[in-house]
């Protein structure tokens, strides 16, 4: 593929991850009842959850943004890690979870070349 291409379906991905990762985070920010159902098992008070609804958009935030989208990827990386690691604990299923950290992480490769030279070692 050429760099084009590739330029446009990295682009194309983080278009589609902020759209899913905004939604989730305003639905925390907004303390959305059917979320905090879905929330009760981990125990978590609702500045809390507040919280990690403005992580997630300030993370989505930077990942959108040319100069800093590196970063902000690697943080929606952990994000998620910590997410799989609470679903874990409280038995609900990972298996999107799972989906969308391997999106993320070829989004970021696909946006950021140095990713995929430093993980493989090619160009």
């Amino acid at each position: 593929m050429n760099k084009k291409t590739l330029n446009i379906i990295g682009w194309v991905l983080s278009g589609l991850l902020a759209a899913l990762f905004l939604m989730s985070a305003s639905m925390k920010l907004m303390l959305d009842p059917e979320f905090l159902e879905k929330s009760k098992a981990l125990n978590l008070s609702h500045e809390a959850i507040r919280m990690l609804g403005a992580i997630e958009a300030l993370s989505v935030i930077l990942m959108l943004i040319p100069r800093t989208g590196l970063v902000g990827s690697l943080l929606l990386i952990a994000y998620m890690g910590g997410a799989l690691a609470a679903h874990l604990v409280t038995g609900q299923p990972v298996g999107m979870l799972i989906v969308f950290q391997i999106i993320i992480w070829v989004n970021a490769a696909i946006r950021f070349p140095e990713v995929s030279t430093r993980l493989f070692g090619k160009n």
